[in-house]
């Protein structure tokens, strides 16, 4: 079965419009990093690890099922230390949600969220000790 590159076709008087599967993983992707306590998006597990993917790979960490007028998307993310993961996750699929069906007419029926991983923050470094003073 071939895979179906474009997920949704209006026509209109002076064309078609067509909408690429990406253009939908991306709107979610950024939307999702908009949310305070992610931290990025995640290219899934290699090796045991989550491999976090820069603004640059945004549509990498999420997975969108599409039909004629809906669609349905996975999304697999890393979260800041210290964020309550669910308020977290519950504010990504809103605001997907929302995004999506305002820039691309679809309804979304899901989205999924699951969490990759927890970065740590990095300590501020310290000034250097000496033994003698």
């Amino acid at each position: 079965m071939e895979k179906k590159e474009l997920i949704e076709r209006h026509e209109t008087e002076l064309g078609v419009i067509r909408i690429a599967d990406e253009v939908v993983a991306i709107i979610a992707g950024l939307a999702a990093t908009e949310i305070p306590g992610v931290a990025g998006m995640s290219g899934g597990l290699a090796g045991g690890i989550a491999e976090m993917l820069g603004r640059k790979n945004l549509s990498k960490g999420v997975k969108v099922e599409v039909g004629e007028k809906e669609t349905a998307i996975d999304m697999f993310v890393i979260v800041e230390f210290g964020v309550r993961i669910p308020d977290v996750a519950h504010q990504i699929q809103e605001n997907v949600k929302r995004a999506i069906e305002s820039m691309t007419g679809l309804k979304v029926v899901e989205v999924n969220i699951n969490i990759q991983g927890v970065v740590f923050p990095t300590p501020e470094p310290k000034e250097e000790e000496h033994r003698v003073k």
